[in-house]
């Protein structure tokens, strides 16, 4: 019998190849069908290792689930940005490879990267998703977010609704 840790851990330099290999197929299989193709193929490129590299380098916070050796997901988050929005704290965003999701990791390193911000004394929290991502606003809604405000963004030519969901500390 053999037992695989499963362990919530920051981010360190020799994990940006990790990062961007689950942040592509993370991407891929969320946004395919949602983000134009050559739109989603350009966002991803910009993300590579030396993007990872560079982002833990400056400190940002990103937090792995790491199954054994490998990495299933990634929360990126810190201080909000959307000054109309009065929460202290964001999830910039939480991804899972597809093969990992469904299995409660996603809600494991969503808490993990809130408790962090709570602890920073961010009581309170913002995350956006794209309005035609139906897992994503159902696992915000399941966790307990509030929907709060909704705006949208471009892709090439599309123009994408998005919600922010919030909690309180």
């Amino acid at each position: 019998m053999s037992t695989v840790l499963i362990e919530i851990r920051r981010a360190k330099l020799e994990d940006a190849e990790a990062v961007a290999e689950t942040h592509d197929s993370a991407w891929r299989a969320a946004y395919q069908g949602i983000i134009p193709g050559t739109e989603l193929d350009k966002l991803i490129s910009r993300r590579g290792p030396d993007w990872w590299d560079s982002a833990i380098r400056k400190g940002s916070r990103i937090a792995l689930m790491q199954f054994g050796d490998h990495i299933a997901g990634y929360a990126n988050y810190g201080r909000n940005r959307a000054r109309s929005l009065f929460y202290d704290g964001e999830v910039y965003e939480i991804y899972l490879k597809p093969e990992f999701q469904g299995l409660g990791f996603g809600r494991r390193l969503f808490s993990a990267a809130r408790r962090d911000l709570v602890q920073s004394g961010m009581k309170s929290l913002v995350v956006w998703a794209l309005s035609d991502n139906e897992p994503a606003l159902e696992f915000y809604k399941a966790l307990g977010g509030r929907a709060v405000a909704r705006s949208s963004e471009r892709f090439g030519t599309r123009v994408l609704d998005k919600v922010a969901y919030a909690w309180q500390a």
